[in-house]
């Protein structure tokens, strides 16, 4: 029963193994597409692929074929992947702990202001760079298109998603009828009728565009957590398969050690010609 666990790894990176080529068949498939937004996924998508399989494929080798020295390299590196998740977890639940819309009154929808969020997601949105993909990005899916045909009714009984209605309106408050000497929110003087333009500059826009980072990086927060509560179980049963790597197989109960071994380990050679050759030196 004590290589229990060395079978469970055994099992556990053959699968991770199989998994990782898909998620490298899709990063490699989204190099070839010309759209921008999927353009933001490849990176991550092949440097995760490449990592679940360099580890998945040390845990295999160290688990199944008993070789400490790669069951070693498995845990390392598992523990330094627990500890980024851990860390990333933390920053995503600080940096998206402000926020959240202001309730239009006869509205549905709520409306966003960019100054609610914290300074590190209005300094990667306020980027000249980094807006002008996000742009793209919103005009090709096609989000304020699909709320072009509203009514006056509609916008005063349905909702919009938080892109919607920073991007695709000016902000509710604005007041076009008539001249008007009282301040207005700048993003009013921003808007324009024309599909390409909109509010796609708008202050509101980025902060509806934060606003979804913001709901997606809190589930994926939460999926850490239990993704990190895993690899810490997976951790604990490698850390016994490795205990059990370095032992010899005999027929004595598990934590007794009594003979010699009958198979020795694949280092056991290697082993026994250092301690020859330290032996006739000192």
């Amino acid at each position: 029963m004590y290589r229990f666990s060395n079978t469970v790894i055994g099992f556990l990176n053959l699968f991770t193994l199989l998994a990782s080529i898909p998620i490298i068949g899709g990063g490699l498939w989204m190099a070839r597409s010309s759209t921008t937004c999927e353009s933001f996924l490849q990176t991550p998508l092949l440097v995760v692929g490449f990592i679940v399989l360099i580890v998945s494929l040390s845990g295999f080798i160290g688990a199944c074929f008993n070789v400490a020295w790669a069951l070693w390299v498995y845990l390392v590196v598992m523990l330094v992947l627990i500890g980024t998740l851990l860390s990333l977890t933390i920053f995503g639940f600080v940096v998206t702990s402000e926020g959240g819309g202001n309730v239009v009154t006869g509205r549905m929808y709520k409306e966003y202001r960019l100054q609610d969020y914290s300074s590190w997601l209005r300094t990667r949105v306020q980027d000249h760079n980094n807006w002008r993909a996000i742009r793209t990005c919103i005009l090709g899916s096609k989000t304020c298109s699909k709320i072009s045909t509203w009514t006056p009714l509609d916008y005063m009984s349905k909702d919009m998603s938080p892109v919607q209605s920073g991007c695709c309106k000016p902000p509710t408050s604005c007041d076009y009828a008539a001249a008007t000497l009282v301040p207005q929110d700048p993003d009013c003087y921003r808007w324009s009728n024309s599909p390409a333009f909109l509010c796609y500059e708008c202050d509101s826009c980025k902060a509806g565009v934060l606003e979804d980072v913001k709901n997606s990086w809190r589930k994926l927060s939460v999926l850490n957590i239990v993704v990190i509560v895993f690899l810490i179980c997976i951790y604990s049963i490698g850390c016994c398969a490795f205990r059990n790597s370095r032992r010899c197989e005999t027929d004595y109960p598990y934590g007794r050690n009594r003979m010699s071994k009958a198979r020795p380990r694949w280092d056991y050679y290697w082993w026994r010609w250092w301690n020859e050759r330290r032996d006739q030196l000192y």
